[in-house]
């Protein structure tokens, strides 16, 4: 038996992710505190006294402490509940989502916030993400062949499509690029015809490409045209959707090397002149604060993330486990991938915020969730393992030449 192999393919508790991902959580509450740091509370304080002053990351540290207790009874929870009860968690977000399209009041145009009280808010359309993922994982594991029957088809894109919909009419249209990414990357990895998967992605294509086209003739101010069209010409739309990109540019070039440091009187974070730069333009505070230098370290806690659960989802032989795996990851990549390609210039606005860093309580607790249902796949692996034999080297040696003489 291959050693190398059983180890990797063993049911374990993976605190790797936990680590990694709580890292970048406290580094975001570090951040949120930089980009809503106010002067007039003082200059000379101690870190902890700074993010007490900040409203914003202090709810984030209370967000962060109470997930502690998210993460233990979502890890502690057999993998099997969740299978079964996917469809059920399914159904109910569909109906927070049409509660809150009908109830929400809008915000620059989006409805997608129930108020709590206290001043909070909940954005159900983060959790879709999260029922999409578990309903995804249920239906593609029960086929060998995914989506092989036109009625397979339709049923399967409907779990995605239907809250998407709902999520697009609310005005939320990142989130429902996030979602999907989920389906199309989560569809790949189920072993679905790759014939399917290129007719989903050339109907995406033709989609986006409708969307420039219409941004590129028309002259509607919808503000989702106008993202288009400021990505394409930030200067042109300076003191309108451009604004935003090109200060956010400033900010990080200005952190050049090492950044300016933390808490910087006049700096360009202080100064509000990024809007939104504690939650989808935190990049922009990040890089001026801590540089070049911050910025990687970022990164690379990102890339780690990711590729530990390629390898996990790689070394996982239960179908559901896996899926729910690659649909976190892929969920994770995006988020990040266009984030901070839209607070450098390289990808349009679409307000999705950073993972683990930006501010928000729903979407800290639907990252959160989402590592921790990992973690549950990787430590729910059952002894029942496909196992890896090898033959000794010189029996493989005297096989391949038998092969090659009877050749």
């Amino acid at each position: 038996m291959d050693t190398v192999s059983h180890r990797r393919t063993r049911a374990h508790l993976d605190w790797q992710l936990l680590l990694v991902s709580y890292t970048l959580a406290l580094f975001g509450i570090i951040n949120i505190a930089i980009a809503s740091f106010d002067p007039d509370k003082g200059t000379n304080l101690s870190l902890l006294n700074y993010v007490v002053n900040s409203n914003s990351a202090s709810w984030q540290s209370i967000f962060t402490l109470a997930s502690l207790v998210v993460v233990f009874v979502v890890i502690a929870i057999p993998m099997d509940f969740y299978k079964a009860r996917a469809r059920l968690f399914y159904y109910a977000v569909l109906a927070l989502l049409l509660v809150t399209l009908a109830a929400a009041t809008a915000v620059s145009g989006i409805n997608a916030w129930l108020k709590l009280g206290w001043g909070r808010t909940l954005q159900p359309c983060e959790f879709a993400k999260l029922a999409i993922l578990l309903m995804l994982a249920r239906e593609l594991a029960a086929s060998e062949k995914p989506m092989g029957t036109f009625r397979e088809f339709f049923r399967i894109s409907f779990i995605f499509g239907i809250p998407a919909l709902i999520t697009l009419a609310q005005g939320e249209t990142g989130t429902v690029i996030v979602m999907g990414f989920m389906f199309l990357v989560m569809i790949y990895f189920s072993g679905a015809d790759i014939r399917i998967v290129l007719f989903l992605v050339s109907i995406v294509l033709v989609a986006v490409a409708t969307l420039f086209g219409y941004a590129l003739l028309s002259n509607s101010n919808d503000y989702r045209i106008l993202r288009i069209l400021s990505f394409l010409d930030p200067q042109k739309y300076y003191n309108s959707a451009g604004y935003q990109i090109l200060y956010s540019q400033m900010a990080i070039g200005s952190g050049q090397l090492r950044g300016i440091g933390m808490f910087v009187v006049g700096s360009i974070s202080q100064l509000d002149f990024v809007p939104e730069d504690h939650t989808d333009f935190i990049f922009a505070s990040l890089s001026e604060a801590f540089g070049f230098i911050g910025c990687c370290i970022v990164i690379g806690l990102f890339v780690y993330l990711l590729v530990r659960m390629l390898y996990l989802a790689r070394f996982t032989q239960d179908r559901f486990g896996q899926l729910i795996i690659v649909g976190v990851m892929a969920m994770l990549f995006f988020h990040f991938f266009e984030n901070i390609g839209m607070c450098i210039g390289l990808m349009p606005i679409t307000g999705i915020p950073l993972p683990f860093i930006s501010y928000g309580g729903s979407n800290f607790m639907t990252n959160i969730v989402g590592v921790s249902l990992v973690v549950n796949a990787v430590k729910s692996r059952t002894n029942t393992t496909r196992v890896v034999f090898q033959e000794p080297p010189r029996k493989r040696k005297r096989h391949r030449r038998l092969r090659r003489e009877e050749a």
